[in-house]
C-alpha cells in the first residue's frame, strides 16, 4: 500500500505566503527522493522542487529564493514554504515521490498525489 496525499493550498495575496505538506504513507522500504510540480491549464508540469535522500535540492528558476523544501518524519514528508508569492504561482501543486518498493527491490516507483490548488490573487 501506498499513499502520497498533499495539503496546504488556498487563496493568497501578492506578496503572501503559504506552506504546502505532503505525506508518503504505506508499505515501501525508502524513499529516493519527493519533489514538488505544479501546472496550470495551457502549461506544461513544471519541477518546482525537489529533495534527493542525500540532501541534494533543487529549484525552478522562478522560484529560487522564494521557495523552501524541506522535510522530517525521517524523509516520509515534506513541505513547501512559498513566500513573497506572485500570480504566476498560481498553479495546481502536486507532489511526486519516489520509492523503493522493498528492500532489495530493482526499480523505483513514482507515486503522485492528488494536487492542491494555490491560486494568488488580490
Amino acid at each position: 500500500q501506498m499513499k502520497v496525499e498533499e495539503s496546504g493550498g488556498g487563496l493568497v495575496q501578492p506578496g503572501g505566503s503559504l506552506r504546502l505538506s505532503c505525506a508518503a504513507s504505506g508499505s515501501f522500504a525508502s524513499i529516493v527522493a519527493m519533489g514538488w510540480y505544479r501546472q496550470d491549464p495551457g502549461k506544461q508540469r513544471e519541477l518546482v522542487a525537489s529533495l534527493s535522500r542525500d540532501g541534494t535540492t533543487n529549484y525552478a528558476t522562478s522560484v529560487q529564493g522564494r521557495f523552501t523544501i524541506s522535510r522530517d518524519n525521517g524523509g516520509n514528508t515534506v513541505y513547501l514554504q512559498m513566500n513573497s508569492l506572485k500570480p504566476e504561482d498560481t498553479a495546481l501543486y502536486y507532489c511526486k515521490a519516489d520509492i523503493q518498493p522493498w528492500a532489495h527491490s530493482r526499480y523505483s516507483e513514482v507515486y503522485w498525489g492528488q494536487g492542491t490548488q494555490v491560486t494568488v490573487s488580490s
